[in-house]
């Protein structure tokens, strides 16, 4: 067995209507490395410094362990370095990061015996939805869903160029009692406008169509319940769409909150999205809680194993 590296992408998930369902990878990452080990050790740098697990209960190396015992059904152990780029909490994705670095680390370490279909599997497992694993593991504009099978995803193609403006909240907010503030039953008038929203993002995002994103990213199932816990929501959705992001949502669980940004190649979007965040920058600041805003690429690649 081998150390192995792996890099892992941000993402945000629900995008507006696409809960539990939209993710986006964004260029933002988490690396880590894993060593074989005769117990378990986690070192962090960068994000989580000081607050993350540094043994077995560490979310990378549960991920792991989940491998080893499947492929060979032995108390393996490994030795994790991790540098993390993703803030945690902050609804970017960084327990799927985590979660979808640590399976393929062991994957890799087993020398790649599982696939992206178990894997996936297996994420979907660990953090409960698809939606931020799915972007993590295949890179741009992914769809999850679970089937008659079980979970599954498909990243589909974006047909524009496109970027992102995130507004990182200061303070985290935890998934569970974000999740704890939606009802149990909505309107079938808020379902049926999500379901049409949700098909007009998509199909905007595919084919590239500014008119169609900007209309699509609207919402009724979740951000009007979060948004007593994210005060700023609403205030710092409105700069960064008046800085000149087609629209600007919850990024999953919040409370950061993403502002989308197209252009014809990706390079040219990420442009755009510096100017946007640097126009806006002082009113997100002045509205409080949040830090100034990031221009963020979006990854089109997905998890990926690096050599050396």
């Amino acid at each position: 067995m081998r150390p192995a590296s792996v890099r892992v992408p941000a993402s945000a998930a629900n995008l507006g209507p696409g809960y539990d369902s939209f993710g986006l990878a964004l260029g933002l990452y988490n690396t880590f490395r894993a060593t074989p080990s005769a117990q378990w050790s986690v070192s962090v740098e960068g994000e989580g410094r000081g607050t993350l697990d540094q043994g077995a209960a560490n979310q990378v190396a549960l991920a792991m362990a989940r491998v080893f015992a499947e492929v060979s059904g032995a108390p393996i152990a490994a030795r994790i370095e991790c540098e993390n780029g993703i803030p945690a909490g902050r609804g970017l994705g960084s327990s799927a990061a985590a979660i979808v670095g640590g399976l393929l680390l062991g994957d890799t370490m087993c020398g790649g015996l599982l696939g992206r279909e178990r894997l996936l599997e297996l994420a979907v497992d660990m953090e409960g939805h698809p939606d931020n694993v799915a972007a993590a593991l295949l890179g741009g504009f992914t769809i999850g869903w679970r089937g008659p099978d079980g979970p599954a995803a498909r990243a589909l193609p974006i047909g524009c160029g496109l970027a992102a403006v995130v507004a990182v909240a200061a303070a985290p907010l935890l998934t569970s009692a974000s999740r704890g503030l939606l009802p149990e039953v909505v309107p079938h008038e808020d379902a049926a406008f999500n379901a049409g929203r949700a098909a007009l993002l998509a199909a905007g995002l595919v084919l590239g169509r500014d008119e169609l994103i900007a209309a699509g990213l609207a919402d009724r199932l979740h951000e009007p319940y979060r948004a007593a816990a994210v005060p700023g929501l609403a205030d710092v959705a409105q700069v960064l769409k008046h800085a000149g992001a087609l629209g600007a949502v919850l990024s999953g669980a919040g409370p950061t909150v993403i502002g989308i940004v197209t252009a014809d190649d990706d390079a040219s979007a990420f442009a755009r999205a510096k100017d946007v965040a640097r126009r806006a920058s002082k009113r997100v600041i002045a509205i409080g809680g949040y830090i100034a805003p990031m221009a963020l690429p979006v990854d089109r690649s997905g998890t990926a194993v690096l050599e050396g």
